[in-house]
């Protein structure tokens, strides 16, 4: 299996209005080339493994060659107008289809993208838009949760999924390219969703992907160490999420404070700032407070500026969720629904499944085995703490590391699982071209320069390391595995690997007699 094999299609919607050629090039100020008077275009296309009849294809600039040279191919599959630059136009010389010249086609393409699919100003859902390190994916989610409880029609796209007024769609990527964002959004309109949570990464802002989008309400979780391969450290990571920030970008933003990177978020954001924290000493604007902590439920309380009070709890343990539910909250009444109205929605809970997270996979009387996507130091902290406060027994952290991808955090993860649990198994994650032997042992031996007393355990593959952990523990214990989450894949040298690791929890614990 190939990994373009197992990359779900592109979500369109199934009826555009055609819009002509020639209105499309007044609006941009571009000319045509070539006769485009009788061209309409149904689609926009930047690459032809997505593109359908009647797209425009944009030809672009790649990092091995130029767009200009798939024209031919788009040209087979049914494109009907291309938009390239001065090289493109240089590589196309007589080309078959009409064409517009723009130069740096790809800081345009959110923009073109929204006018060929409609996603115009006054013919949109309300957009919410959250990032952060740790968090986005989880607040994402239970703002769904709370929108679909006020009785609205939802649409999401995370890392997991793309969900369009209740219908589930396994994701590409965790912000789609702009082109296959507005696309969506698109297929989202025709089928009457009213608002749409949107999880925001640092490389979707860096990387335009989100661009031809006003998000109503954005939202910051919290920053941390991560992504280190693509910035040059937190302030460069900082300045990319702070895009988001931006009037170009938002009408106005719910920030937590929880992190110190929440302070300068809120600092350097263009837009009006509502803030909201866990610790009463950061004076936020709302103010959350866990009440009590379960294996499969976390309670809190949220206090507003004027002494709004309501309580509420989410399906998932840990006080971290409940930060994450009160920035949801938050946003909602920022984007204009009242605090009655959602205190009273959600008055005995946020209905909210968030795949992967901290979920509770092991059945009543075995060891609690938690299948979490975390993969961040900072995600290691949270989520074992929550892990601890629950468990009576012992804590064993199975995790490995993701390979081709931030090797600086490597060391920190392991320090951080070695800190907090009482044994360690580490394993094996996405290798993807790296010698997955070097990545444990990288692990290995930052544990052991950590802790060199605790019981550590090297264990290859994935699907042996659970069974070995399983055997290290008993009732009343707990097993965090961490990093796999809800993919259900392995990336070994380029192939994705058919593989979850919550079957494969539920499979080893029933092998184990649970």
């Amino acid at each position: 299996m190939t990994p373009k094999q197992s990359i779900p299609p592109i979500l369109r919607p199934d009826h555009v209005a055609p819009v002509s050629l020639q209105d499309f090039a007044l609006h941009f100020g571009l000319d045509i080339v070539g006769d485009g008077s009788a061209v309409s275009m149904t689609g926009i296309s930047m690459n032809t493994g997505d593109l359908r009849p009647g797209d425009l294809f944009i030809a672009m600039p790649g990092v091995k060659t130029h767009g200009a040279n798939f024209v031919s191919k788009a040209i087979e599959q049914g494109a009907v107008a291309v938009v390239t630059d001065t090289q493109g136009m240089q590589l196309l010389q007589d080309c078959a289809l009409p064409t517009l010249v723009l130069e740096n086609p790809r800081t345009h393409l959110g923009d073109l993208a929204a006018y060929v699919y409609g996603n115009t100003e006054g013919n949109m859902p309300i957009l919410f838009g959250t990032t952060g390190t740790n968090g986005k994916t989880s607040t994402t989610y239970l703002l769904e949760g709370i929108l679909r409880q006020l009785n609205r029609v939802t649409g999401l796209t995370s890392t997991a999924e793309r969900h369009i007024a209740g219908e589930v769609i396994v994701s590409r990527l965790t912000t789609p390219e702009s082109t296959e964002m507005q696309a969506l959004i698109a297929r989202m309109r025709e089928k009457g969703v009213t608002d749409v949570a949107i999880e925001v990464s640092a490389q979707a802002l860096t990387q335009l992907r989100v661009d031809g989008l006003v998000f109503d309400v954005a939202g910051f979780t919290n920053l941390s160490h991560d992504h280190f391969d693509d910035y040059d450290g937190f302030d460069d990571y900082l300045q990319a999420k702070a895009k988001l920030f931006t009037k170009a970008k938002a009408k106005t933003a719910v920030v937590c404070l929880d992190t110190v990177y929440g302070k300068r978020i809120a600092e350097l954001s263009e837009v009006p700032v509502t803030t909201v924290s866990m610790n009463p000493t950061d004076k936020a604007d709302w103010l959350v407070r866990v009440l009590a902590e379960h294996p499969g439920k976390t309670e809190f309380e949220l206090t507003g500026p004027k002494g709004e009070k309501l309580v509420s709890s989410v399906p998932i343990l840990g006080a971290h969720m409940a930060s994450n539910a009160g920035l949801a909250i938050v946003m909602a009444i920022k984007a204009g629904y009242s605090f009655d109205s959602i205190a009273k929605a959600i008055s005995t809970g946020i209905d909210a499944y968030l795949p992967g997270r901290t979920e509770l996979v092991s059945p009543a009387g075995a060891p609690a085995v938690y299948v979490d996507f975390g993969h961040s130091p900072d995600a290691f902290l949270n989520t074992l703490a929550a892990v601890r406060k629950v468990t009576t027994g012992r804590v064993l952290m199975l995790f490995g590391a993701d390979g081709d991808r931030d090797a600086s955090k490597r060391p920190d993860m392991a320090r951080i699982a070695a800190e907090g649990c009482d044994v360690l198994v580490i394993t094996d994650h996405h290798p993807r071209f790296e010698n997955p032997a070097s990545i444990r042992k990288t692990l290995v031996d930052s544990a052991r320069a950590a802790r060199p007393e605790l019981e550590i355990h090297e264990v290859s593959p994935p699907e042996a390391a659970i069974r070995v952990a399983l055997s290290l523990v008993k009732p009343g214990d707990a097993i965090l595995w961490a990093g796999p989450g809800h993919q259900d894949y392995r990336d070994i040298e380029g192939v994705r690997t058919p593989y979850s690791a919550r079957a494969e929890a539920r499979a080893a614990l029933k092998e184990a007699g649970y």
